[in-house]
């Protein structure tokens, strides 16, 4: 309980320091204008679907998926920024479980998706996107980008620890878009290369994408010769989360732990 306590404690420092910081809200309010309109009205126009016309609605789904991969470089960021700060010191010195810091910095970026993603289906409402599903399969939708921004923001987490260095980290940040890019989030696999087609149809950012078209009943259904995560979108979504959390969870607890020997 007390590590839960905790990483609710360090969550509010990590969204109270956004006061200081509008420009990060702000960044997220307007980025997602910038990349609607780049992949809606001028790349949109050169790429088909196959069985639909309307791109946008195809699109928006990986519009989510992008936003959900920036949990990993702002985590990555952020925790290499508290470590440059002599933040994370200060905090190892304290009576707390190992966890709870990066469960903080993981939840504050959760949090932080919440609003992001809000913003970004407000755009897609503008420029005609909608769920066909109901509520039911709406949330769940949402949920699984929700979860696998959680799950980001601890790989980051992990990152940011092992960087150390703010600039460093800072640098490497625009390494993480084509995670993003590499996947089916803008462009359907089917005309791929198939070494490129194999890699991209694995990433689990393929997985959520294919997840939530589904789900909102968007465009989009790969073939019957797709890999598995993508003809079993939702449990292939949800075992990557498993799988990173399992890994990065301890991991983290244990680079915060020994951080500063």
């Amino acid at each position: 309980m007390n590590v839960l306590i905790d990483g609710w404690t360090l969550t509010q420092r990590n969204l109270l320091r956004l006061r200081h910081e509008p420009g990060t809200l702000l960044t997220i309010m307007l980025m997602p204008t910038v990349f609607v309109v780049l992949f809606g009205f001028v790349f949109g126009s050169a790429i088909g679907i196959p069985g639909s016309s309307n791109y946008r609605e195809y699109m928006m789904p990986g519009m989510f998926v992008l936003g959900t991969g920036t949990a990993l470089s702002s985590a990555m960021v952020g925790v290499a920024m508290d470590q440059s700060r002599g933040v994370m010191d200060r905090l190892r010195s304290m009576p707390t479980n190992r966890v709870s810091v990066p469960l903080g910095q993981s939840g504050a970026e959760a949090l932080i998706g919440v609003y992001g993603l809000v913003v970004m289906m407000v755009y897609g409402l503008i420029v005609g996107w909608r769920a066909h599903n109901g509520i039911a399969q709406t949330m769940a939708g949402i949920g699984l980008v929700l979860l696998l921004r959680y799950t980001l923001a601890w790989v980051g987490t992990y990152l940011g620890l092992a960087i150390r260095n703010a600039s460093t980290a800072a640098n490497l940040a625009p390494l993480t878009l084509p995670l993003t890019m590499v996947s089916n989030a803008f462009v359907p696999t089917d005309g791929m290369p198939t070494w490129l087609r194999v890699i991209c149809e694995w990433n689990p950012l393929s997985a959520l994408a294919t997840a939530t078209r589904t789900l909102f009943g968007n465009p989009g259904t790969p073939g019957p010769d797709a890999a598995w995560p993508l003809t079993h979108p939702v449990t292939a979504t949800l075992l990557w989360a498993g799988l990173l959390l399992v890994i990065f969870v301890p991991l983290s607890a244990r680079r915060f732990a020994r951080a500063g020997l």
